[in-house]
């Protein structure tokens, strides 16, 4: 009988240097801790609005699941009528249409952008985002570390020829500058040459169209504008946002990149967006939802500062607003009473032995069971 030899070919991985989220398994952990003991936990670890969903009843009601838009391949920058509500809503109808990509989601518009760019390195606040730096490192690039908006305006030759990465309102710290002292610091980088990438996936939870933010920031060709329907309108599960840039070269190089990542954006997702900017359905949907996040987060963080739980020191030139928020317990202090949390020592990379004496939470859940389990601190 003839022998066969077996040939067993081994996977050489290039290996990314990333490291899978600490916070997906501070959620496993939590799961399985409910599950062994049978007690309810309250889950602040995550990164969602969960006051409540936003209803979709009345608005499913509207798409035609069987029409082209919805079936077949979206154009790579993404549907020309979703863009062009994006510019009424956002913009007030001052951008130019072609300046605007419809992305999936805060992560891959970051992603897309960091990679199109030949940057020297680029700067995170001290208290940062993860996903930052996990992106960063699979794409290779050089990064650092800034303090505040005061260091960014006060040298900035460091900046030069770098890119910025400005988060407002902030996370993890749930932090919000004063918008003039935004705008000007945004000014000053800009016209440095600095890139600015404008990361603001919350700031339409608290703001309604009215706001001028994103005008104001119109005509700076050195700052990308970065956002998500993942906060503003509770569709995280969609994962759906858009890129603001005026450089006509790099959104041609994003439009490649987002093409042959995507082959375009989910075409349902954007219908449904769409849905919810125009129709009178869809805007009392996102009324009703935003009215109720936005009440039951301010009644947390209020209580949060009435009963002393609130890290002060973090809002000294910033004032708290946001669907994060930083407590002065640990991770482990709000363990012990069934309150999920993410340790700050997570979020930085320099202040680590003082982080870990503080946690950071969701602060968009009900206030009536927030309430219930602080109760307990």
């Amino acid at each position: 009988m003839r022998s066969e030899t077996i040939k067993i070919y081994i996977m050489n991985i290039r290996e990314s240097g990333a490291k899978y989220s600490a916070i997906v398994g501070i959620s496993e952990k939590l799961k399985a801790m409910s599950k062994e003991t049978g007690r309810e936990f309250l889950f602040l670890n995550r990164g969602i609005n969960a006051v409540c969903n936003i209803d979709l009843s009345k608005v499913i009601r509207e798409i035609d699941f069987n029409a082209d838009k919805v079936q077949v391949y979206p154009p790579a920058k993404g549907m020309p009528e979703l863009r062009d509500a994006i510019n009424h809503v956002y913009f007030g109808n001052k951008a130019d249409m072609d300046d605007i990509t419809i992305i999936g989601g805060s992560t891959c518009g970051l992603d897309i952008s960091f990679q199109s760019l030949d940057l020297e390195k680029i700067w995170l606040p001290s208290f940062f985002w993860g996903t930052y730096a996990q992106i960063m490192a699979i794409r290779n690039i050089e990064y650092d570390f800034y303090e505040n908006l005061s260091e960014l305006t006060s040298d900035t030759q460091k900046f030069k020829n770098c890119g910025v990465v400005i988060c407002d309102p902030g996370n993890p710290v749930g932090n919000k500058y004063d918008d003039d002292k935004l705008i000007e610091a945004v000014r000053i980088l800009n016209d440095n040459g600095t890139i600015v990438f404008f990361d603001s996936p919350y700031r339409r939870v608290f703001f309604n169209e009215s706001d001028t933010l994103y005008q104001d920031l119109l005509n700076m060709q050195n700052v990308i504008i970065i956002d998500s329907f993942s906060k503003s309108v509770g569709l995280s599960g969609q994962r759906i946002g858009f890129i603001h840039t005026k450089n006509k070269d790099l959104n041609k190089e994003m439009l490649i990149r987002v093409l042959f990542a995507t082959n375009g954006i989910n075409a349902f997702a954007q219908v449904l967006v769409y849905n919810l900017l125009t129709t009178e359905a869809g805007k009392k949907a996102l009324k009703q939802f935003r009215e109720t996040t936005v009440n039951d987060i301010g009644k947390n963080i209020r209580y949060l500062s009435d009963k002393g739980l609130l890290a002060e020191k973090f809002y000294t030139d910033t004032k708290p607003l946001g669907i994060f928020v930083i407590v002065n317990r640990s991770e482990q202090e709000l363990l012990n009473y069934n309150i999920g949390s993410v340790s700050l020592s997570y979020f930085t990379r320099q202040r680590k032995e003082e982080a870990e004496n503080y946690a950071r939470i969701c602060a968009s859940v009900p206030h009536e069971k927030f309430r219930k389990f602080m109760e307990k601190l």
